[in-house]
């Protein structure tokens, strides 16, 4: 079974690629992790878990669900993750994990996907991106096959800055950077309430027909990129950047 979490499309466009690959079952986990669902899944076949890179590991709204929901039936378990640079040392939390939860971890495999991380880098308009997702299907493709024969991710050689951006920068990275002071709606805001029903963590409601930001967000940017009209901002970073989605998905 293939479980996926997918803030703007990437890691969803690559579950789904891999899972008609391998005529494998696709379960969106935005309901269960929206609705803190942690009851028990089963599956016959090797788990797979593809998910986008958050500070060179896997979200930690993820991390927490993975810890509190059990997984039944076959202990295999692999992790995909998309990201716009690298996913670091983020294999030796994810064993960590794994050892908890008493499965048999077989790897991670890391594909690289247009940046979409808006709130600090710079995003691409469409044409950019479709490069970068053409290189992508290969590695996708590739990941299926490792799945198609019942094979471990191949190991990645790790750098001592992946160690750092996994451990440390990570850890500190979350306090410093992670939360919503910077959204904020623009009068091209139409009160349509999209940036509610695309919040994970429930974050966002509508005050007098605008969005109003908690203090629980896990920066997937699915608000400020799913927003019909563009008007969410992050601070004075995201000015005059196109709002990324993968193309790929419908």
């Amino acid at each position: 079974m293939i479980l996926y979490f997918s803030g703007t499309g990437n890691s969803e466009y690559a579950a789904k690629r891999i899972g008609k690959a391998i005529d494998d079952e696709v379960v969106n986990l935005f309901e269960r992790i929206q609705s803190s669902d942690f009851a028990k899944m089963y599956s016959q076949r090797p788990w797979v878990v593809v998910v986008p890179t958050y500070a060179w590991r896997i979200p930690r709204i993820v991390q927490k669900w993975l810890e509190q929901t059990p997984l039944f039936g076959n202990s295999e378990i692999y992790f995909v993750m998309t990201c716009g640079g690298s996913i670091g040392n983020a294999g030796k939390y994810l064993q960590k994990l794994c050892a908890k939860k008493k499965m048999t971890y077989r790897g991670c495999m890391g594909i690289l996907m247009p940046e979409n991380y808006i709130a600090l880098f710079s995003t691409p308009a469409e044409e950019q991106a479709r490069p970068i997702l053409d290189q992508a299907k290969d590695v996708i493709d590739r990941t299926a096959r490792f799945l198609q024969n019942g094979e471990s991710f191949p190991k990645a050689d790790i750098s001592f800055g992946d160690k750092m951006n996994s451990g440390i920068v990570n850890d500190l990275f979350y306090p410093m950077f992670v939360h919503a002071k910077k959204f904020y709606a623009t009068d091209g805001c139409v009160s349509c309430g999209k940036c509610v029903s695309v919040c994970p963590l429930k974050n966002v409601r509508l005050e007098n027909g605008k969005p109003v930001w908690g203090k629980d967000c896990t920066h997937c940017m699915a608000c400020i990129s799913r927003c019909p009209k563009e008007a969410i901002e992050y601070g004075n970073h995201s000015k005059g950047l196109p709002r990324y989605t993968c193309p790929e998905n419908p």
